[in-house]
């Protein structure tokens, strides 16, 4: 996400409520907000100590949750020594951060109108589609929704047992794809987002669908989307990589 195309409205003092590991590369991290901060989901912020450089973050939780909470949940790559960088050197309870957002154009909002919603993911790409998802299931009713997510291997599917229940729910359709070489145990579907993948779970040409991942599949994605029938208009898009900390 190229930071000139960011549009920031606002600066705040918050805190750390806890980092709670959440693959063996990310941690969620609660904040606890100063004040309100509206925003739209897949919208992200920038977030960094008082005296450091601040870095975008995808709101992992959907504005509605947020405004009750007044808190935001943030999918954060973490390095080698277990911290997300220089950045946020400190992540224990009650460490104070600085907060400037909302910011992003890659955004959803919520309308009774729409039927059908895919949301493809790769990596930490389901972060903001998570905010999306949440706020489509509050809508009622509520859309059909489709998740199709790839990651490199089965431990580094995020929010993987929250989807999974909400599969089991019968709320969404959720099918998950590992790039990389998986142990044996692993059940699911291997190798990168595919035209077959898509067709499973798209809804007809009206499926509004939104793209988030590495480069190589925001890319990708919208063209066999297009080969299936869906219009561009119909396709939103974010390539978005998780900042991490560099390897110690």
């Amino acid at each position: 996400m190229p930071l000139d195309a960011l549009r920031v409205s606002m600066l705040q003092q918050a805190h750390i409520v806890n980092a709670v590991r959440e693959t063996p590369r990310t941690v969620l991290l609660h904040v606890a907000l100063g004040e309100p901060l509206p925003f739209k989901a897949g919208q992200a912020v920038l977030i960094g100590a008082p005296a450091a450089a601040r870095r975008p973050y995808s709101i992992a939780v959907g504005p509605t949750e947020s405004a009750n909470a007044r808190t935001i949940t943030l999918l954060v790559g973490i390095g080698d020594d277990g911290t997300p960088g220089p950045h946020l050197p400190v992540t224990a309870p009650g460490t104070p951060v600085v907060i400037e957002g909302p910011l992003g154009t890659f955004v959803y909002s919520p309308d009774a109108a729409e039927r059908s919603i895919l949301f493809v993911a790769g990596g930490s790409g389901i972060a903001p589609l998570r905010s999306m998802l949440h706020e489509a299931l509050a809508t009622s009713p509520p859309p059909a929704v489709s998740v199709l997510y790839s990651a490199r291997t089965p431990e580094e599917f995020a929010f993987d047992a929250e989807l999974s229940a909400l599969a089991q729910e019968g709320r969404v359709k959720y099918r998950r794809t590992v790039t990389r070489e998986a142990d044996p145990s692993w059940h699911g579907d291997r190798g990168r987002i595919s035209r077959a993948h898509l067709e499973a779970l798209v809804d007809g040409p009206g499926t509004l669908c939104f793209v988030c991942g590495p480069a190589a599949l925001v890319h990708e994605v919208p063209r066999m989307l297009g080969e299936i029938g869906i219009a561009p208009a119909r396709i939103r898009v974010e390539e978005w990589a998780l900042p991490r900390a560099p390897a110690s």
